[in-house]
């Protein structure tokens, strides 16, 4: 609906038994519903025929309303188009009382949320933003066809509620993809359809967790999971990381009695490491013998680049203690907002009351789509040609960087994933100084230090380059480079004249 006939729908009403002509009673509505932003810039209003029609009063009165309005400047007329809230003026009264001088109360949320690194909400635009995507102009076709599809055949079951955990031809779908490409252990009655990777470990964190808990998570890690755990006040446990994952040892020597492990096995966030064999039968082990649960987020497995996908963990669980969590927003693109977690049989009533007590069900339409697209064969296609543009879009990105900054970033190509992480050669530099010049030359750059808890923080920057074609990573990657340099060489002099 375009948002010029809002105010068709504002409850515009006549208190008749007032006192106060119709007049006054009139213009107090529109003129509130102008000044509160109920009715913002630009808003139609009603033809003064419609509105008095609707309001059962002369239309003379409704012209003389909007005359008075005019000449206040509330609102502007067009010619042939009609009468317009006036964008000089709408929401002025709901800043004003936000800004009186005398008003000392403030809102204060019950519960407090934390802050975190928001680079991921900068301009989609810009490189080198991560967890961005790309699709072709065949995928847009077909998409674009699937869902002229979906709106000409609405049945009952697209427009009323349906299973929370999702519908049963996507879950199929999903089932046979992770089975074949991720030798996942499941079957569709497993699998609850969430929106995205997000949700699936906050719903994990509910069923699993109660406050005072100890869990695993990885040192550097994601810092959203580490966010939702300390927002549903359990206690995470940093364990560290190195070349071969998770130090499932140090978890043992630092946390024994934890409740559970939170891990990226398969790509590990940030540093792109996968979890060895070995560590992986430990893990399990430790699962096994502890009663403990593992949450896998396999939040990029389709896009690999030597060789076929690793093996997920859940594959090698034959206690049932992983619960495997995915996401097709980056498979194809953030804005679908669908993600899916294969559950263990023991946790999955209490994981689909979950899902259904916060968001009641996936949209249907949605999931009709992406079932669709998934059965044709097209998801499989599109992941194919993805990965040869994103390979072709990381080397572009490797081979500038290394060109252009080879003594100040030791650069490696990742064999899996959406982002790289370039590492400081220098340890007179600052990550963060780096992000923060970037940033305000338009790119954005995460600072790698900021990913680190207890460990101590490695110095690099983490680049996507997924969503951004060959043209624009390449003269970014330039930028970026003389950006780095003159960055680490201002801070190199500042602290050399600081020391003397």
């Amino acid at each position: 609906m375009p948002s010029e006939s809002w105010a068709e729908l504002y409850p515009w009403q006549l208190d008749r038994a007032s006192r106060t002509p119709f007049f006054r009673q009139i213009y107090a509505q529109i003129r509130r519903a102008v000044l509160s932003g109920a009715l913002g810039p630009g808003t139609k209003l009603p033809s003064s025929r419609a509105l008095a029609v609707s309001l059962g009063v002369a239309r003379a009165s409704v012209v003389a309303v909007y005359e008075q309005l005019l000449t206040e400047g509330y609102i502007e007329t067009r010619r042939g188009a009609g009468t317009f809230v006036s964008a000089a003026v709408a929401g002025l009264g709901k800043q004003s009382h936000r800004g009186r001088a005398g008003d000392k109360r403030s809102f204060r949320s019950p519960r407090a949320f934390l802050e975190f690194e928001r680079a991921q909400q900068h301009d989609e635009r810009l490189p080198f933003n991560t967890g961005r995507t790309l699709i072709d102009a065949r995928t847009a076709e077909i998409w674009r066809k699937l869902m002229q599809y979906a709106g000409r055949s609405l049945g009952a079951g697209d427009l009323g509620y349906t299973d929370p955990s999702g519908l049963p031809e996507l879950r199929r779908c999903l089932c046979e993809y992770l089975r074949a490409s991720r030798a996942v252990r499941c079957d569709p009655e497993q699998i609850v359809v969430t929106a995205g990777t997000q949700q699936a470990v906050d719903i994990a964190i509910r069923v699993l967790l109660e406050p005072g808990d100890e869990v695993w998570v990885e040192d550097p890690g994601y810092p959203l999971t580490y966010a939702q755990l300390l927002l549903a006040k359990v206690q995470p446990r940093p364990i560290p990381v190195d070349a071969h994952g998770l130090v499932v040892d140090a978890g043992l020597r630092m946390a024994p009695q934890a409740r559970g492990a939170f891990v990226t096995p398969s790509h590990q966030f940030p540093t792109g490491v996968a979890l060895s064999m070995a560590r992986r039968l430990e893990l399990l082990a430790w699962a096994r013998e502890s009663g403990a649960f593992l949450v896998e987020d396999d939040y990029t497995s389709e896009f690999r680049y030597s060789g076929p996908p690793l093996a997920s963990l859940q594959g090698l669980d034959d206690d049932e203690r992983v619960i495997y969590v995915g996401t097709l927003n980056k498979a194809l693109f953030p804005g679908l907002r669908l993600g899916y977690a294969v559950v263990p049989h023991a946790l999955l009533p209490d994981f689909i009351n979950a899902r259904y007590l916060m968001d009641r069900q996936p949209p249907s339409l949605l999931q009709t789509v992406v079932a669709e697209f998934m059965r044709q064969g097209h998801f499989g296609a599109h992941i194919r040609r993805m990965r040869q543009v994103y390979h072709e879009q990381r080397d572009a990105l490797v081979a500038t960087l290394v060109r252009r900054a080879p003594e100040y970033l030791d650069v490696e190509a990742p064999d899996q994933g959406m982002h790289l992480v370039a590492h400081l050669k220098r340890n007179d530099g600052s990550d963060i100084e780096i992000e923060t010049a970037a940033h305000r030359a338009g790119i954005v750059v995460r600072a790698v230090s900021r990913f680190y808890w207890t460990a101590p923080a490695r110095q690099g920057l983490m680049l996507g380059f997924s969503g951004f074609p060959r043209a624009v990573i390449v003269p970014a990657a330039v930028h970026l480079a003389r950006t780095v340099a003159e960055t680490t060489n201002s801070h190199v002099a500042a602290a050399s004249a600081t020391r003397n």
